[in-house]
C-alpha cells in the first residue's frame, strides 16, 4: 500500500500479485468521502487506513470487484454508508459471479447493500455532480466537483491508448462518454488505475483522439473487406500478456467488434 497526497485529496494505491502477474488500483479520500474501495485482497493492507480515517460515506464509481471489494467490510465493521448508481444495487446485494482469473487476482466480492446516488452527493465542504459515463461498465459514474475543477473519473480514462478491453465494453459508448465529460470544466483528474493526473482534461482529450482515430481505421479496413481477425492482426500485432491470462475476456478484438457493431 502506498499513500500519496494531492492537495485535499489522499490517494491510496493497492497492489495484488499472482505469480509474475500484478495489478493495482487506487482509492481516494477527501473531506469525509471515500471514492471506491479497492479489491478484497487489499483489505488487510487498507484496514489501518480505514480505521484511522474519518470516513463519512463511500461513493462507488461502478460495481466491478476491484472497486467494491472491501465495501462489505466498511459497511458491517465501521457502519459506513455506501452509494452507487441505482441500477447497480441489485447486483451488489449478491456475491459477484466472477471469471476465475479475476477472482484469483482481485479476490471475490461479498454482497453489500448500497444506497442509490441522487443527482449530486455532498460532503461537509464539497458538492459533486454525478455523471453517467458508460462504456467500460453500464452503470459507471464519474464525480465532478465544479467548485474546484476536480474529476474523479473511475475507469473512464485508465490509459490514453488502450490496446484491449473486456468483452462487454464498447469503444463507441466510451467515445460518447468522454465527449460528454469533456464538456465539464475540470483540470485535475483522479483515475482509479492511473492515479492523479494534473492536466486531466488534456489526458482525456488524448484518449478521445486515439479512440476516434482507431474507429476510423477499423471502419476503413472493414469496408475494404477485412475480417475482425485481419483487422486485429493489422492494428494490434502484439498480444499483451493479459489476453491469454484472462482467457481472452480482455482482447483487442472486442474493441474492433464494438466499433463494427455501430457502423
Amino acid at each position: 500500500m502506498k499513500v500519496g497526497h494531492h492537495g485535499e485529496v489522499t490517494s491510496v494505491l493497492g497492489n495484488v500479485r499472482r505469480g509474475n502477474f500484478s495489478m493495482s488500483v487506487y482509492i481516494f479520500y477527501i473531506d469525509g468521502m471515500l471514492v471506491d474501495t479497492g479489491a478484497s485482497r487489499m483489505l488487510e493492507d487498507f484496514k489501518s487506513f480505514y480505521q484511522e480515517t474519518p470516513i463519512d460515506f463511500v461513493s462507488i464509481t461502478h460495481p466491478h470487484e476491484d472497486h467494491t471489494g472491501t465495501a462489505k467490510w466498511l459497511q458491517t465493521e465501521l457502519n459506513i454508508p455506501v452509494y452507487i448508481k441505482k441500477e447497480a444495487i441489485t447486483g451488489c446485494k449478491v456475491e459477484a459471479d466472477l471469471p476465475l482469473y479475476r477472482k484469483r487476482i482481485w479476490g471475490g466480492r461479498e454482497p453489500f447493500s448500497p444506497w442509490p446516488f441522487g443527482e449530486t452527493i455532498e460532503s461537509m465542504n464539497h458538492s459533486y455532480e454525478l455523471i453517467h459515463t458508460p462504456g467500460h461498465e453500464k452503470n459507471h459514474m464519474a464525480l465532478f466537483d465544479k467548485g474546484h475543477g476536480r474529476l474523479f473519473s473511475g475507469d473512464l480514462f485508465i490509459h490514453p491508448k488502450p490496446k484491449v478491453i473486456m468483452e462487454d465494453e464498447s469503444v463507441p459508448v466510451m467515445i460518447r462518454s468522454i465527449r460528454n465529460i469533456l464538456q465539464f470544466d475540470f483540470q485535475e483528474m483522479f483515475c482509479q488505475h492511473a492515479g492523479y493526473i494534473q492536466d486531466g482534461k488534456s489526458a482525456m482529450r488524448k484518449k478521445l483522439s486515439y479512440l476516434e482515430e482507431l474507429s476510423e481505421q477499423v471502419q476503413m479496413l472493414y469496408k475494404k473487406g477485412f475480417t475482425i481477425e485481419e483487422i486485429n492482426g493489422t492494428l494490434f500485432p502484439d498480444v499483451p500478456v493479459i489476453v491469454p491470462h484472462s482467457g481472452y475476456e480482455y482482447d483487442s478484438k472486442h474493441m474492433i467488434r464494438s466499433i463494427i457493431e455501430e457502423m
